[in-house]
């Protein structure tokens, strides 16, 4: 029988110093084997084609925690990527000082908390699904650099985390039609998580000011002929700079170790700018018999382009086309179906099927993925 899993603490070492050299290291990992291919020559699906790839989704990860004593420790996480041809790069890097038994500060390279599975979002045996919900897990800027202080008590008889952080990110995107850099300026934001029982509710809010600027030049090439030409005003609602996001999130649980059933909604906003908002949500629903847990899930991701940015534009406004297509690149409109089945064939490893069925209503095509895997953790 599959006991509940809880969010698991990950990261590895980056380096110890003279002073900690004689401290108590723990070291565990863990790993995702994925293949998956689509299902017709013509389907592409989180960088899957019609080709069987072992690659794309696997990663290997190894964490280590070092206790420095006098309640301060060092956590890091090193992680290879088979997207990355396995490339290890940090995830985590940080201290951890508590200040008593139900308060600590982070400090350092710190996991960006949107979602409720954001701590372990990699680590997929701790899930029963072979991937998170991508129409709800589809911000890339996972981590930042900041702190955090979490808070851990009681409510009555219902648990408590309290989280709140402030940091940076400056990195690339693929939230955008074209990759892009990105730098997200005094990120801010609270999580609470309650528990009580069989049951789990989450909410997540965090702000920040949003500058984004295109790698292949083109989307600044046109905001710079659009302010010579006298659209100053359709430029600066294109234009991503200093922006006001926010992010939104609510994710609801239970288990009673046969029954899971799980769902998150989530929505961001970048105001003032041709990002539209972000509305995404999935509702996911499974049984454990012994060590199978079969399962089935629905994602939503709907994303309206702001029409009234080139619709302000006449007709026979040359720059209409053009602005057009920007606005517009940013519409998504896609439904997804999972259906797979997870078996617990060894304490530590699960072996996962997973079938995959994506509508996107803007493109006006259906993908289907097959995947199947081993995850793992040491």
């Amino acid at each position: 029988m599959v006991s509940k899993i809880k969010p698991l603490s990950l990261g590895m070492l980056l380096a110890l110093s003279a002073t900690a050299a004689q401290a108590e290291i723990r070291f565990n990992g863990f790993a995702s084997i994925q293949a998956g291919s689509t299902l017709s020559s013509s389907d592409s699906l989180y960088g899957f084609d019609n080709e069987v790839d072992f690659k794309n989704e696997s990663l290997f990860a190894l964490q280590a925690q070092a206790d420095l004593g006098e309640r301060l420790s060092v956590t890091a996480q090193l992680m290879g990527r088979g997207a990355n041809d396995f490339k290890a790069e940090f995830e985590w890097a940080y201290l951890t000082y508590e200040l008593n038994h139900q308060t600590r500060i982070n400090a350092g390279r710190l996991r960006t908390p949107f979602y409720r599975y954001s701590d372990f979002m990699d680590v997929g045996y701790a899930y029963d699904w072979a991937r998170v919900p991508r129409s709800v897990y589809n911000l890339d800027f996972n981590n930042l650099e900041g702190v955090s202080l979490v808070r851990f008590g009681q409510l009555g008889e219902v648990d408590s985390t309290l989280q709140l952080i402030l940091g940076n990110y400056s990195g690339t995107t693929n939230i955008t039609p074209a990759p892009a850099d990105i730098d997200i300026e005094r990120v801010a934001g609270a999580t609470w998580e309650l528990t009580q029982g069989n049951f789990t509710a989450r909410l997540a809010y965090l702000t920040g000011k949003l500058t984004m600027v295109d790698q292949d030049g083109e989307l600044s090439g046109l905001l710079n002929l659009l302010v010579q030409s006298g659209f100053a005003d359709t430029a600066s609602q294109i234009r991503i700079e200093d922006a006001n996001s926010v992010f939104m999130g609510l994710a609801l649980g239970y288990d009673n170790g046969s029954v899971v059933l799980s769902g998150e909604v989530v929505r961001a906003r970048v105001k003032d700018t041709v990002i539209p908002t972000q509305n995404g949500y999935y509702l996911s629903a499974g049984y454990r018999i012994n060590s199978y847990t079969p399962f089935v899930s629905f994602e939503r991701q709907d994303n309206d382009g702001k029409a009234e940015i080139y619709q302000a534009l006449s007709a026979e406004n040359p720059f209409r086309p053009a602005v057009t297509g920007v606005v517009e690149s940013f519409t998504t409109k896609r439904d997804t179906w999972n259906i797979g089945s997870r078996y617990d064939f060894h304490p530590s490893a699960a072996l996962k099927v997973q079938y995959s069925s994506q509508k996107d209503k803007v493109a006006d095509r259906r993908d289907q993925l097959l995947s199947v895997g081993i995850d793992l953790v040491f």
